[in-house]
């Protein structure tokens, strides 16, 4: 009983030593890891550009991206340069940087 309440008492074998380094080890590579693929990864909403278009608006829930390519992304584009409202606003430089507006291709 005595080897219970006095946590000194119990010794920890070689054994058991090498599994808590070696479990120790890969936390921390794994940690490591996640934060190297974090730190480098590409970010496929992250900015507007070959022909796909980002644009953070305004939500409910503090924000939405709207993230379109390809063809949605050229009439997304087109309808923003016609309409002046907060996102045709919003998304006009966001075109420009996808090379979808006025400054890229010339007035639609």
């Amino acid at each position: 009983m005595y080897a219970k309440t006095n946590p000194g008492a119990v010794r920890i074998s070689a054994r058991q030593k090498r599994i808590f380094a070696v479990a120790a080890v890969v936390v921390v590579v794994l940690f490591g890891g996640l934060a190297a693929w974090g730190a480098t990864a590409h970010d496929t909403y992250g900015t507007s550009a070959h022909g796909c278009v980002s644009v953070t608006v305004p939500n409910s829930t503090g924000g939405a991206v709207l993230h379109y390519c390809g063809p949605q992304a050229q009439s997304f584009c087109q309808a923003s340069l016609r309409s002046r409202d907060q996102l045709s606003l919003l998304a006009r430089p966001q075109c420009v940087l996808a090379g979808l507006g006025v400054s890229a291709t010339g007035p639609r």
